[in-house]
Parts: structure tokens; C-alpha cells; sequence
């Protein structure tokens, strides 16, 4: 009787036991699916393809708006033969392969045949020079260097010799009593920021052509040139301000401690602007960390619209009166990309709409603005719809562990559902923020290869030099040439009309310059 009342007692307690035991399964197989995803995405990471791509081409054929016919099942038994004949393409031989422009320097090698072969073997009468054979070759001198050598006449009266000595001034330098002349200080600028040399390397490029400078000079007077270019970099940061259309995104940089041997983490921030679907200006910010007071000080008094990732700095900026945010799409992509497990079939279907949306934006900027807003508005707005429809009903019905890729994925669309189409109300907006991550990928490259910056002060001078090298680069302006003219003239420039050695406006006044100079006929030397 008494093992009776204890077995009843102690039933309560295994059920609890159990339960606590259930919870502790279903944990842990959550814990488990979510290993698997990192896994899976880790060996794709190493292993795999690194394309977003998803190729699927009945969902492509069947893209909505793009009536392509519907092919009859009582017709595939009628089938016509057709014959043709398909030119076989010619195998590309490597001829003009390269290309050069029609000025180079021509330097004339003539080779000519012994002078006992010019003699006819049949009849002894010299052979008669009947044409030439040219063939030509690409080639290179080692770079050369030169000394500029100003002689500048001193004058003085006799009768006077308290009125002194006249001689006349020397040209504007950007560093004063500097030894390097403006086109050599460009070229160090251009390679740093444009090829990414580290400056021992350059030291190393020197030192081939017995110039020999030192590391440490070349610092100095990169941190100088970047002080001295400051006026540029300001006037191109109030241009992406005055825009309506800017794009941001940041990336971490090594900044070296000073006394120390290490480094710690800093940023620079990458604004995208100065007008159109595509701003030419690329501005960039150096920062100590990655705090939202950065951007939110920058932009605080910007109007326009705003493309950038769910960085929270980006979406307190979006509660702001006059910004229209557009949050990137591309950014929605990879995390349904990245969620393997879940709901295959609803994956399936959001990343086939979320194509159709990319599919449609690239016919739509082969568009004009007009034509633009009208596919997006008949084509793309319903899509979007269908999409915040599938999430919202899919998270309402639940059953989704908590910590998986898709429903992570899920939630982060959830959250943009609202901003989502704010693109679809101005041409120039963009359904992603590709046109800042384009514009970050050359300093993600550089810092692989000179690894950190040495002082905060370099770092704004990186920032101060990257802007405007990497702006040229986008609107495809030799960025040597634009720094050796640019460097000449600011010194004396008026500072009300700096703007005008920007990059786009500089090409603007060459272009325009160039036009306006007379035209000369060209002479043949055909007498």
C-alpha cells in the first residue's frame, strides 16, 4: 500500500522530467539545424560557387509582364524540319590583340638583305626595290626621370643699389622647398591609391632607376598632399550633400598604434553622390569606429533619398524628416540565399520574384526616367506586393525555429517591408545599394596590400586622396594626369571657385577647351 502511494507521488515528478527532457531535445536539434546551415554555408564559402545565381528557366520564361506565348501540348506533335547553314566563326589567331593610340613614338629599325643577295643570280643586274614589309611591336623604356632645372636671371641697377635685386619668381609648389617636382609627387599618389603600392614598394620601383627616397620621406609628403588637397575634398563632400541621391557604406580598416606594435580597427565610410542613378563623386570618411554619430552628423541636414544595408545608424536615419530611404534588395537576396533549410518551395518562390525585380530594373535603366517609373510602377510594384504578402503570411503561421537562416530571413525582409518601395517614386533611385559596394571594393583591395594606415592623420589623407583618385577612376579620367594639373593649380586657384578642379568639372573645362581651339587641316606630306 505505502510503494503504491510512492509510485503515484513520484509520477508527476517524471513528467516533469520528461518535459524538461522534450525542451532539451527540441533545443538542441535547433542548435543542430543551425550548425548545419553554417556548415553548409562555410563550404560553400570555401568549396563553391560564390554566384547568387539561380537559374531556373521556366520561372524566367514565365516572367510576369513579358507575354511570351504559351506553347500548345497538341502542337508538340506537329513539328517542321528546318534547315540551315551556320557560317563556322573564324578562329581568333591573336591578331590585334592589343591596342594602342596613333600617336606613340615610332621608333624605325630597318632590317635590309646582305648586299651580294641584291644581285639577280640568272642575269648579274641589280634587284629593283619594289616595296617594304612593316611589321610592328609594342614595346617600353624604363620609366625615365629628369631634372627640371629653373634659371631664373638676377638684375640690379648700379645707380641704385639700395633698390635691391630682381629676379623672378618661382612657379607654385604644393610643398614648399619640396625636391620633387609636381609630376613626380603625382605619379607617387596615383600608384599608392590607384595601383595600391605600398610605399616600400615604390621605394623598391625607385631604387631600380637609382632614385633613391625614403620611406619615410614618401610618407611625409603623402600626409602633406593629402592636408593641401583638403580644400578638393571638402567642395566634393558638399556636392554629394547637395545631391538627391546618395549611396553608403563602410568597411573596416587597420589604423596603427602609436607606440605600440599592433593595430586596432577603424573605418571609412563611402558616400556615393553629386546626381543621376549612378553620382560620379565617391567620397570617403575616416573614422576611429563605426558609431552611428558618424553618419547621422554627416547626413543630418541631407535631403534626398538614401540607399544603404540595415545598418542601425541607416535606419534611425530613415525616421528623419526629408530622407526617403531605400534599403538594398541585394542584401534581402543573400540571406534567403544563405537559408538552405527551412521552407524550400516558399524560399523557391521569394528568390524567383526577387530575380524578376532585377530582371525588370535592367530593362528599365535601358529606359528613359519616364519609361522607367512606368515599368516599375505597372511591373515591379505588384511583385514587391506579392513578396511582403508570402513573408507576412509565412511568419503569421509560425512553427520556424527562431535561429534559422530563413526565418532570420524572413524577419529581415519583415523589417524593410515598409521602405521597400520607396525607389519605385524617383528614376534615379535604385532597387539596391550595388553602385556604394562598387565604390568600396577598390579600398577593400588596397588595404590588402598596404595593410593598415600609421596614423589617424593618415588615415584622413588616405581618405582625402582615395576620394578623388577613385572618383577620376569611375569617370574614367587618368588619375595621374588629373593630379599633376590639379596639384600645379590649387595654390593659386580662387577658393569661391574651387569646385572647378573637380574631377568631372575639370574633364568638362578640357573637353570644352579642347572643342573651342581652332582646327588646323591635317597635312598628309603627299607633295
Amino acid at each position: 500500500m505505502f510503494d503504491a502511494v510512492k509510485n503515484r507521488a513520484e509520477v508527476p515528478n517524471f513528467l516533469e522530467l520528461l518535459q524538461q527532457k522534450d525542451q532539451r531535445i527540441h533545443a538542441l536539434e535547433a542548435d543542430l539545424l543551425t550548425l548545419k546551415e553554417q556548415l553548409t554555408w562555410l563550404q560553400k564559402q570555401v568549396f563553391g560557387a560564390k554566384s547568387e545565381r539561380l537559374i531556373d528557366l521556366h520561372d524566367q520564361l514565365s516572367l510576369p509582364g513579358f507575354d511570351l506565348g504559351q506553347q500548345d501540348p497538341e502542337a508538340e506533335s506537329e513539328r517542321e524540319e528546318v534547315h540551315f547553314k551556320r557560317r563556322k566563326k573564324k578562329k581568333n589567331l591573336g591578331k590585334d590583340t592589343i591596342s594602342y593610340p596613333d600617336n606613340l613614338p615610332v621608333k624605325r629599325v630597318e632590317l635590309d638583305i646582305p648586299a651580294e643577295e641584291k644581285i639577280c643570280p640568272k642575269t648579274g643586274n641589280p634587284l629593283v626595290k619594289i616595296g617594304c614589309e612593316i611589321s610592328r611591336k609594342l614595346a617600353r623604356k624604363p620609366e625615365q626621370f629628369y631634372l627640371i632645372e629653373y634659371v631664373r636671371p638676377k638684375y640690379a641697377s648700379k645707380a641704385v643699389p639700395e633698390a635691391g635685386v630682381k629676379v623672378a619668381t618661382l612657379p607654385d609648389a604644393i610643398i614648399a622647398r619640396c625636391p620633387a617636382d609636381e609630376s613626380l609627387l603625382a605619379y607617387i599618389l596615383a600608384a599608392k591609391f590607384t595601383d595600391h603600392l605600398p610605399l616600400y614598394r615604390l621605394v623598391e620601383i625607385l631604387k631600380r632607376s637609382d632614385i633613391r627616397i625614403s620611406r619615410q620621406t614618401l610618407s611625409k609628403w603623402v600626409l602633406t598632399l593629402g592636408a593641401a588637397l583638403s580644400p578638393l575634398y571638402e567642395a566634393m563632400r558638399a556636392a554629394v550633400l547637395a545631391s538627391g541621391t546618395i549611396f553608403v557604406d563602410e568597411t573596416p580598416i587597420r589604423l596603427q598604434v602609436k607606440g605600440k606594435n599592433r593595430c586596432q580597427q577603424a573605418y571609412m565610410w563611402v558616400y556615393v553622390g553629386g546626381g543621376g542613378g549612378d553620382p560620379p563623386y565617391r567620397f570617403i570618411e575616416f573614422q576611429l569606429n563605426r558609431n552611428h554619430e558618424h553618419p547621422l552628423k554627416i547626413l543630418k541636414e541631407y535631403q534626398g533619398f538614401l540607399h544603404s544595408d540595415k545598418y542601425g545608424a541607416y535606419v534611425k536615419l530613415a525616421q528623419f524628416e526629408g530622407i526617403t530611404w531605400c534599403p538594398c534588395m541585394a542584401h534581402v537576396r543573400r540571406k534567403f540565399i544563405e537559408a538552405q533549410n527551412g521552407d524550400p518551395e516558399l524560399r523557391r518562390r521569394i528568390l524567383r520574384k526577387i530575380r524578376y525585380l532585377f530582371m525588370l530594373e535592367r530593362v528599365a535603366w535601358a529606359r528613359s526616367p519616364e519609361e522607367r517609373l512606368r515599368i516599375r510602377q505597372q511591373l515591379e510594384k505588384p511583385i514587391l506586393e506579392e513578396l511582403s504578402e508570402l513573408v507576412e503570411n509565412r511568419i503569421l503561421k509560425g512553427g520556424l525555429l527562431p535561429k534559422s537562416n530563413f526565418s532570420q530571413a524572413l524577419n529581415y525582409y519583415q523589417g524593410l517591408a515598409p521602405y521597400l518601395p520607396n525607389y519605385l517614386t524617383d528614376p534615379d533611385a535604385r532597387l539596391d545599394n550595388n553602385v556604394a559596394e562598387r565604390a568600396i571594393r577598390p579600398l577593400t583591395i588596397g588595404r590588402k596590400n598596404w595593410l593598415f594606415v600609421g596614423s589617424e592623420d593618415g588615415g584622413r589623407a588616405t581618405a582625402t586622396i582615395l576620394s578623388l583618385v577613385q572618383t577620376c577612376r569611375n569617370l574614367d579620367i587618368n588619375p595621374q594626369e588629373y593630379l599633376e594639373n590639379v596639384l600645379r593649380r590649387i595654390m593659386s586657384h580662387p577658393a569661391k571657385q574651387i569646385h572647378e578642379l573637380l574631377p568631372d568639372q575639370w574633364m568638362a573645362a578640357r573637353i570644352q577647351q579642347h572643342n573651342d581651339m581652332p582646327q588646323t587641316d591635317s597635312q598628309d606630306g603627299l607633295g
